[in-house]
């Protein structure tokens, strides 16, 4: 596969459920049209749509930066936003803060953070209570 490295950059605005999905569109659809297999093309998608939504469910802002070269894709979110106080907590299957009008959207089920490290080939997040949250995810082509 021959692809060369670039960088794009999308902002994510809090509570805009209309354009949700966008950013993690635009990754599949970067991925697909360099040739990258098919099943990375979806464990990527999956990665950058819950962090996409993470943002929009919770934070006022946030930026998703790709970082795309012929081995790897990385996917940085950094947004700022009220933080998460208890990561373990957070990395739970089923466990949720998301509001009643959250789940009436079908959000909040919990699976956002555990869909992310199920579906990277490496994860990490900070985040400090009150300012926000930095998630980088890596998913290997090779």
């Amino acid at each position: 596969m021959q692809m060369e490295e670039f960088e794009r950059s999308y902002t994510i605005t809090g509570r805009d459920f209309v354009n949700a999905g966008r950013a993690s569109t635009a990754v599949k659809d970067i991925l697909k049209g360099m040739g990258v297999r098919a099943d990375l093309v979806r464990r990527a998608a999956i990665a950058a749509y819950e962090a996409e939504m993470n943002v929009v469910m919770y934070a006022s802002r946030g930026t998703m930066t790709l970082h795309v070269t012929p081995s790897r894709l990385l996917i940085e979110v950094d947004d700022e936003g009220p933080g998460i106080a208890d990561l373990e907590l957070a990395m739970k299957e089923g466990y949720s803060t998301a509001t009643h009008e959250m789940r009436e959207m079908g959000f909040g089920a919990g699976m956002g953070l555990p869909n992310i490290k199920r579906n990277a080939h490496e994860m990490s997040i900070q985040s400090v209570v009150g300012v926000g949250t930095k998630l980088s995810v890596q998913v290997r082509f090779d």
